[in-house]
């Protein structure tokens, strides 16, 4: 066998591979969008088909808005168990910064979160961006910031809490590690 055909042959193979990946993906989940006080993007399906999510809707002068710190310690139990935790910053109940580097310096530097938030957009009604029309539409849509979508790694909404169950709550927890 020469190398050019094995070459040809991985290409091959890593390109079914991953178009079978990716049209196992929802529709829902088949976007990019930017990252909050950034110009990286990200791809959903490719960054995370097949991995267990948290999304949240944030905002950052909300009451629940301490929240962050709880969702940072998910991120960093869970991540090596394959879970994606997931924000979606969001001025739908009025109550994120008006400047989206103030809403970064919020999540990034006051809270220190390392998991991705996601630009500023809709999370409810007709204004919602794709990824919340698909959970809105599997589960109902936030009430309030910091409403929590649990998500398999198939891309079905298996459960969503309120702002009011939070990120140490023990239903939260039970409902990951059900997926993990």
């Amino acid at each position: 066998m020469s190398f050019k055909f094995a070459l040809k042959t991985i290409g091959l193979i890593g390109t079914m591979l991953s178009t079978s990946v990716f049209a196992s993906c929802p529709d829902y989940l088949n976007h990019e969008m930017r990252m909050l006080g950034s110009k990286e993007t990200i791809n959903f399906c490719e960054a995370y088909a097949g991995k267990p999510m948290l999304i949240v809707n944030t905002a950052s002068n909300c009451g629940f808005t301490p929240q962050f710190d709880g969702l940072e310690a998910l991120h960093k139990e869970y991540a090596d168990k394959g879970l994606v935790v997931l924000g979606f910053s969001s001025d739908d109940f009025f109550q994120e910064e008006n400047d989206e580097q103030d809403a970064a310096a919020v999540c990034y530097d006051k809270y220190e979160v390392t998991f991705p938030v996601m630009a500023t957009s809709g999370v409810k009604g007709a204004d919602a961006n794709p990824v919340y029309k698909g959970l809105g539409e599997a589960k109902g849509y936030p009430s309030w910031n910091f409403n929590k979508y649990v998500v398999d790694g198939s891309g079905e909404v298996v459960e969503h809490f309120g702002s009011r169950v939070g990120p140490d709550s023990q239903e939260l927890r039970d409902a990951i590690n059900a997926l993990l």
